[in-house]
């Protein structure tokens, strides 16, 4: 990390002799750079997954150092951003095999009339990130290799993006899938988004066409899975509501036909700049395995931690594929103690979509899967320190049991404690 940051500065001295000397050019160009250490201290004692009785807690605390670099003038941006990730204590005092990889790497040009086209590994976050998200909470985040062709100007944009994925550079043909490769194959996606005037309603309109390669070494096929739908906004006054619509059809990876869907409503009130109160409904169709047809419906590449409980049981980890699917309704308020300290409070009830029948007896087991409790605080240190910490509890049932393991008798909880350090460290503009 010491070199690495020697180097960088060495490169930003003739950036800045630049902005002294150069003769004034008809385009700006600038330059910057940010740092970010984000630790985090976890205490999991039924976190992801339920614990049994006798099952000790465990404790860690995970890391995230990136170093973020930015070109930009009018018509060309570039971005890299290197990361390494990892637990405290996982690598030896002495490593010469370290860990530094790129997560994001990519050029923008301008065409001009409010068209660009992005290539390169990039973050893709779209609406809520219900579907495509940047996943920040986790430690390495999450990112595409992919084209993005887009056109913004007005109240309107729209991007189209490309994804061909190959494991390797091949010579004949085979399967594509490898462990920890890019999950699908090729993937089309065409997204617009409307904003209508004062912001006082936006709407956007997706439509995502995935290929699930399957079959083995000497002969592979591609099979496609189609979701389409919308993510309203509505900002009358002190309220915010929101609304989403998905349906899927096609093949899923298992190569199974699909006919799935989902629904969310949201309302936030704000009841003055200290308190807001917000509720909703989630609701992620399923299966019981009884047709030939799968009506789970699968959230793909969204950030599922700002949804679906802070504890991660549902789509964050494993959830039976997702095949009951999931109900989820929640409650929640935060407080804005003062300018630089806000709390948030949030109570989620869980049950499945679909009552599945235990294996080996004629019995349906029990939609309710229990209630999560999440307190949230932060603490804005400094505008670039930030320290944040939460604790959850989940009080399950024997259905959760039954699909998740472990013993709902048992207590479940999970507490962290987060410090973000994320200054930008250098800039230069120059013509």
């Amino acid at each position: 990390m010491k070199r690495l940051t020697i180097l960088m500065c060495a490169g930003l001295l003739p950036a800045t002799l630049c902005a002294q000397t150069a003769e004034p050019a008809q385009k700006e160009n600038e330059f910057s750079t940010s740092v970010q250490i984000r630790s985090r201290a976890e205490y999991r004692n039924g976190a992801l997954n339920p614990r049994s009785e006798g099952e000790s807690p465990a404790g860690f605390v995970n890391e995230r150092a990136r170093v973020a670099m930015d070109y930009k003038r009018p018509d060309l941006q570039v971005h890299l951003s290197a990361q390494h990730v990892g637990v405290w204590g996982q690598d030896p005092q002495i490593d010469k095999n370290g860990r530094f990889a790129l997560n994001e790497a990519w050029a923008q040009y301008a065409f001009g009339d409010g068209f660009f086209a992005r290539l390169g590994r990039q973050a893709l976050a779209y609406d809520d990130e219900r579907l495509l998200g940047a996943l920040d909470w986790n430690v390495a985040g999450r990112s595409h290799d992919a084209l993005k062709l887009g056109y913004e100007k007005g109240v309107n944009k729209l991007h189209l993006i490309l994804a061909f994925n190959q494991n390797d550079e091949r010579t004949i043909g085979g399967a594509y899938y490898a462990t920890g490769a890019q999950p699908y194959k090729n993937m089309q996606t065409a997204w617009y988004h409307y904003t209508g005037s004062d912001n006082l309603f936006q709407a956007s309109l997706l439509f995502m066409n995935l290929g699930w390669e399957t079959g083995d070494a000497e002969k592979a096929r591609t099979r496609y899975m189609q979701t389409m739908g919308t993510y309203l906004t509505y900002k009358p006054g002190d309220w915010t509501v929101n609304g989403t619509l998905y349906f899927q059809t096609g093949k899923n990876k298992a190569a199974r036909n699909v006919s799935a869907w989902m629904a969310a409503v949201a309302a936030a009130f704000k009841l003055n700049p200290a308190w807001t109160f917000k509720a909703g409904a989630d609701y992620l169709s399923g299966d019981d395995g009884t047709s030939a047809t799968s009506h789970a419906f699968d959230p793909l590449y969204g950030t599922h931690h700002k949804f679906y409980g802070a504890m991660d049981y549902f789509y964050a980890s494993a959830w039976k594929q997702g095949a009951p699917g999931l109900v989820d309704a929640t409650v929640g308020a935060s407080w804005q103690v003062s300018a630089p300290v806000g709390l948030s409070f949030n109570y989620h009830y869980f049950s499945t979509a679909k009552s599945m029948t235990r294996e080996g007896a004629p019995d349906r087991i029990r939609r309710g899967l229990g209630s999560e409790f999440d307190a949230q605080l932060t603490w804005k240190i400094k505008k670039d320190v930030q320290l944040t910490a939460g604790y959850s509890i989940m009080r399950g049932t024997r259905s959760m049991d039954f699909y998740k393991g472990g013993d709902h008798t048992c207590w479940q909880d999970w507490g962290w404690v987060s410090l973000n350090i994320n200054p930008r460290v250098f800039f230069a503009k120059w013509k």
